[in-house]
Parts: C-alpha cells; structure tokens; sequence
C-alpha cells in the first residue's frame, strides 16, 4: 500500500532584514512623511512617482566580467531576458526620469519623492533591507548654493519630524576635497579600483573607528562573523595621511576647513572643493544654521555617484541597542551633489543635488527614544443586542463625524470576548448600551487604559457596570461630547 503523501505546509517566517508593521507603526510613519513632505513642498519642490524596479543597467550596478548584477541589489531577469532591479535609492531612477524627459522639465527640475527602497545587504539594528525614503532633489543647479539649501532643507525635514535641534547634527564634507587627497597620497581618482576601496574604508570610519579603517587601507579585515573586507593595500605613509584627514576637526567650521586644505597641499580640484564648502558654510551661517552644521572630513557617502559635497543628519542624543549598550543612533539622513548621474544617459554634465531621508530608520531612533507615533486607536461600540445593530452603527457614525476613529464590534460574541476585542484594538474607550441603559436613553462610556485588567476579570455585563469607577452614564446625545472629554484626559 503506496504511504500518503504529506501536503507541504510552509514555516510562516519572514526574511531577515524585513518587517511585519501594524497599525501605530503605519500611521506614525505616514504622520512623519507629511511632516517631512510638507517642507518640501514649502521650498518648492513638486511630487514625482517612479517605478518599483528599473532596469539594472540604469542603475549602475553590474560586476565587472560577470552578466549577473552586483550584490547590494534584489535582481530578476524579464521575460526577454533583461536584468531589472528593485531600486535601491530613489536618486538613480530620478535621474531616468530627467534624462528620458530632459527637453519639457524646467531647470532647475525640483521634486521630491517619497518611496520604498530595498538593499540586499547585511541587516543590523535599525538597519532593515526594505525601507522608505524621503527625498528631494534640484537637477540642474550647480553649486554651491543649491548645495547649501539642500542642507537647510535636510535640517528643517529632520526637525519637523519630531527631533530638536539641539539633537542632530548635519555633517558636510567634499567628495572634491577627497579627491585632492587621494591625488595627494598618489591615486589616480580616474581609477575607481584602489580610489573606491580607500572611499569605503573611509565611510566606515564612524563605525569602525581609526584602527579598524587602518585595517581597510592595509591588507584587510576579518570582522566578528569571519567575514573578510579586502584592503586597498596602501602604505603605511598613505594610510596615515588618510586618516589624519579623517581626524582633521577644528574647533570650528573655518578652522577644520583650514585644516582639511592643509592636508590636500593645494591640489585644484580640493581646492574648488574648500572654496565650496567655505561658500555653503558662509551662507548657512547667515540664515542661521550654523549651529547645526558641522564640516566634518570623516563623511564620505558609500554611494560611487557624488562628486561635490555630501552630507549626514546624525543623531546626538544615545539609545540603548538590542545589546543592552548605550550608542548613539547615527546617521538618519543624508545627501549630496551628484553631477555625473545625469551624463551616463544624456552623455553631458547635468549638475544635481538632493537629500533623503530615512523615514524608517528615523522612527525607531524615536522609538528607542520613547517618543510614540500617532494614536488613533479606535473607540469599539460593544454590540450587546442583536437588533440593536443599527443603533450601534449610528454611534460610531457620530464618533466617526468628529474626527473620532470608531469600531462596531462585529464579532458575534459575548461580553467578555468584546472586552477581550477592545483589549488587543488598544482601544482607550468601550461604549455600551443594554436594556438597562436603553430603557434610560443613556450610554456607559469605560475608559480603557486599564482594558487588560478588565478583559482578564470581568465576567458579566453587571460586574462591568457596577464594579467599575472609570465609566460614566450619559444621555445617549452626549456620548460624542462624553468621549471628546476621556480623549483629552479631563
């Protein structure tokens, strides 16, 4: 006799780097997005969409000698057999849309985007593989003065989505400059190999601190996993001067940039990077972001794309990670010129600069911070009669009128399951009207901020009703007014 075969049932799990989100979650972030959207916008800058997937040769991110595309992105093959990619920023397919519109846009083109983005990289805390982006961009603005609004606009989104200024820094550096030292220790810049490893290893200097980015200059690094970076092989001679670019801090903007130029021994094109940045600092002095500006030469940017300057909203205040340490968050927001990007399709200079930023990661630096999202949990009208539906549903429409989310409760069961309902909704105030307050033309009003108490003890509607303080009857035309009160915590 043939055995039965087993129906194959799939492990519900999720991938790693990815995210369930319910609810708070949403909704604080849609709250944060129309903070954010909403200086944008008062700039100037106008909404654009663009697809999920974009062909991979648009996004730059093929290895060389092979005909599958570069890891960092999540890739298929379409039925005619061309390579698409999940976007990784919204910056790559902005400029797409520029080079395949370029004569009807005007110029400057400013737009602003907001969108998910995915990475198939190492996930971490706070660090996910898919995530939202918030950006905006001016294609076709030189610098630097589009370079320093870009800057003002970053500080303005980070501080309208709910972070003091006296809490983040916004950190700005060249990749000019950078360029006049790898020029200085002997690269060619034109070759992206060794000059693009030295990059990376600087952009992990925060992370990693001055030995570890040594480590990347020399031979390489094993980190924790075992995994191994290969070095960019420089000298000892180079790998100090890199690095005492890294730590070239002043005690002031001027001061730092003066010893940033110091390093670079006046090669020209550190030298229009210095010029730039002593422009941009100059003028956000003046309109008064000084304060939350700093000229900070360890801010590389991964990204191979920027050529002028870049910059980082960081986080000051510390949280606590997964691990029990104190840290500071980070990075929550950056940006940068980009005058290349543009020319790969349209084969001349477009110049281009725009920030992000990182609505996810920011959420949960709030999160760990202790700062909630939106509340809009839901006033649930216990449905305690079965004829009485209607009634129930003219309730919440009343709620619903005044702005007030408000949930029937459709279940079919009894009381203690509705409460148990109300319970898990979060909902911070029950509505309820039986016989005996019918018979009275009256409503219970309950605030539940104690609701896991009540779903654990209560057995019966009468317990309910007489053995609880925080509930009040009232006419049934003041329940809207009633609930009004609880919610503003009179």
């Amino acid at each position: 006799m043939a055995k039965k075969q087993k129906n194959f049932r799939p492990k519900p799990r999720k991938p790693r780097g990815f995210r369930d989100r319910l609810g708070a979650d949403i909704l604080a972030e849609q709250e944060m997005l129309r903070r954010i959207t909403e200086v944008y916008a008062s700039y100037g800058f106008m909404p654009l969409e663009t697809p999920a997937f974009e062909f991979t040769d648009a996004l730059g991110k093929f290895l060389p000698d092979v005909d599958r595309p570069n890891q960092g992105v999540f890739s298929l093959q379409d039925d005619d057999e061309q390579w698409m990619s999940l976007r990784y920023d919204l910056t790559a397919p902005l400029a797409r849309y520029v080079a395949e519109h370029y004569d009807g846009l005007p110029k400057p083109f400013r737009r602003y985007q907001v969108g998910t983005v995915w990475r198939n990289e190492k996930p971490g805390p706070g660090r996910f593989r898919e995530f939202t982006q918030c950006d905006a961009d001016s294609v076709g603005a030189p610098a630097p003065h589009a370079d320093a609004e870009a800057v003002m606009m970053l500080s303005d989104a980070v501080g309208a989505a709910g972070v003091p200024m006296e809490d983040f820094l916004v950190r700005v550096s060249s990749r000019k400059i950078m360029s006049g030292l790898l020029q200085t220790i002997g690269l060619d810049t034109a070759d992206g190999g060794t000059s693009g490893t030295v990059l990376r290893a600087m952009d992990k200097y925060d992370r990693l601190g001055a030995d570890g980015v040594r480590l990347l200059l020399g031979e390489g690094r094993k980190d924790e996993s075992g995994d191994y970076t290969e070095g960019a092989k420089l000298s000892g001679e180079q790998a100090d001067m890199v690095l005492a670019f890294m730590e070239a801090q002043g005690a002031d903007n001027a001061a730092t940039l003066k010893a940033m130029g110091e390093l670079i021994k006046g090669q020209e094109v550190g030298d229009e990077g210095l010029t730039e940045l002593l422009q941009m600092a100059e003028t956000l002095e003046a309109l008064g972001y000084g304060a939350r500006v700093k000229m900070d030469p360890s801010v590389v940017r991964g990204l191979d794309y920027y050529t002028g300057p870049v910059f980082e909203a960081e986080l000051t205040f510390d949280v606590t990670n997964d691990d029990g340490q104190v840290v500071q968050f980070g990075s929550v927001g950056s940006g940068g010129r980009y005058d290349d990007l543009v020319k790969r399709f349209k084969g001349v200079e477009v110049p281009a600069v725009g920030c992000s930023v990182g609505v996810s990661r920011l959420l949960s630096a709030l999160e760990a911070r202790g700062q909630k999202g939106t509340d809009a949990s839901p006033v649930v009208i216990l449905a305690l009669e079965a004829d009485r539906m209607s009634v129930y549903h003219q309730m919440a429409a009343s709620l619903r009128a005044e702005g007030i989310p408000a949930d029937v409760y459709l279940g079919g069961s009894g009381m203690r399951a509705q409460l148990k309902y109300a319970d898990k909704r979060g909902a911070v105030i029950a509505v309820l009207q039986g016989e005996d307050e019918r018979s009275r033309g009256e409503v219970t009003v309950k605030d539940l901020k104690l609701g896991e108490k009540l779903a654990r003890e209560i057995e019966s509607n009468e317990e309910w009703r007489s053995g609880q303080p925080a509930q009040v009857s009232v006419p049934e035309g003041d329940l809207v007014a009633t609930v009004q009160r609880i919610l503003r915590g009179e």
